[in-house]
């Protein structure tokens, strides 16, 4: 048997109730993972309210990412052997003792970071090369304006657009968060309460706008990204805080050739979900070893004060990421 923290029904942190479950088994091609970790993120909290139902076959358990070591594995898997110390992106059930994973979405724990660090990344990092680099596909030399930069996601993408050679943009509510942003490697950071994303982008790029635009906002801010964007730029949007139903004026996407796409991770394959754990594993794995890129970690709590952590991260003042130490 093993700890976990479990949705005892669609509601507030306060559902959030610690109970036993069975350990998970690995199935084909999986690892069982002993959890010393788990990452909270913005998917979590949409779970536990009931708008975001785990895919059919995975845990019903919330987390999307957790470190720790490889405990048992099915008997096809090759790449780890037990005692490993691995991160990695999971489909549910992260805030337990232990979380059954496909091995292909594991990666190392980089030696420059302990375990409580590592929970910090899959999650993240794969959110962001999946949707700035593989769909958005920011170059080095290009431009990149990251909405809510101070935040997850906003921390993860500032620091590997700046590595790959981008100017990076971000936005944030507050000048202490702003500050944050630049410490991590924004170009400028743009307080949206008192200054208008839009002008200063087009201020700071003579007039051009920027290359790629990874949003969670959503709503008004759509039709102002396509103001920010440069000719033919990309919007990327993987969330809607502000709501999903926009007014477009196409004129402008038609005149700039832009792309505006989006993506959801979690339904994906476990064979996508691989690919993208390889590609980390070569292009950004050794800037975290080498120190140019490290998560931000705002707090840690321990996993039966998880209800704790989402009110923390509900009321929106953390500056990177917020764990659960098992």
């Amino acid at each position: 048997m093993m700890r976990a923290i479990e949705i005892s029904e669609p509601g507030g942190p306060e559902v959030l109730k610690p109970t036993t479950r069975e350990q998970p088994k690995p199935g084909p091609g999986e690892v069982l993972i002993r959890v010393a970790a788990a990452g909270v993120n913005s998917p979590d909290l949409k779970q536990r309210a009931g708008a975001y139902p785990a895919p059919k076959g995975a845990s019903d358990l919330p987390g999307l990412e957790v470190s720790g070591t490889v405990e048992a594995m099915d008997a096809g898997v090759t790449e780890w052997v037990i005692g490993d110390a691995v991160c990695a992106l999971v489909n549910g059930g992260g805030y337990a003792e232990f979380c059954a994973v496909p091995a292909g979405q594991c990666l190392p724990v980089p030696t420059t970071l302990n375990l409580v660090e590592a929970a910090a990344l899959p999650e993240t990092f794969f959110t962001v090369w999946n949707n700035v680099f593989l769909r958005g596909g920011l170059k080095a030399g290009e431009s990149f304006l990251i909405h809510g930069g101070s935040g997850g996601i906003g921390s993860a993408a500032i620091q590997i657009a700046k590595a790959m050679g981008a100017t990076v943009f971000a936005t944030a509510s507050t000048d202490e968060k702003c500050d944050a942003c630049k410490r991590l490697g924004a170009d400028r950071a743009i307080n949206y309460r008192t200054e208008n994303f839009v002008e200063i982008v087009k201020a700071e790029t003579p007039n051009r706008g920027v290359d790629v635009i990874l949003d969670m906002i959503g709503g008004a801010y759509v039709q102002r990204n396509i103001k920010a964007l440069a000719v033919e730029g990309r919007l990327v949007q993987i969330a809607f805080d502000t709501g999903a139903q926009v007014d477009l004026n196409l004129m402008s996407i038609l005149l700039k050739r832009l792309t505006l796409t989006g993506s959801t991770l979690r339904p994906r394959s476990a064979e996508f979900k691989a690919e993208i754990a390889r590609q980390l594993r070569n292009r950004v794995w050794p800037k975290i070893e080498a120190g140019t890129i490290k998560p931000v970690i705002h707090a840690v709590f321990p996993l039966d004060e998880a209800a704790d952590a989402h009110r923390m991260m509900e009321q929106g003042g953390h500056i990177g990421k917020i764990v659960l130490e098992v």
